[in-house]
């Protein structure tokens, strides 16, 4: 019983075990890391590209206002002849 509580034969092997827990604990914490900080960026894109959006809609939605003096486009088929 001596001989098996004084043997080191296995430690070799656990430390290369708690090596990679470690690494794959890590690992795990900078993917959620990268996940959030990619996903709040998505979602700025997406707010700044809606909005941008939004300023050019208005805009050509007032030039084509403007181009037939009211405030509803006439359909293709019934604009006048050049």
């Amino acid at each position: 019983m001596r001989t098996f509580i004084e043997s080191e034969s296995g430690q070799g092997a656990i430390e290369y075990i708690l090596l990679a827990g470690g690494i794959i604990v890590a690992a795990v914490v900078i993917f959620a890391i990268y996940s959030k900080m990619t996903s709040e960026a998505a979602n700025r894109l997406n707010a700044t590209t809606d909005a941008a959006t939004s300023v050019m809609s208005s805009k050509i939605n007032a030039s084509i206002s403007n181009m037939f003096g009211d405030s509803t486009p006439a359909p293709l088929g019934d604009l006048p002849p050049s």
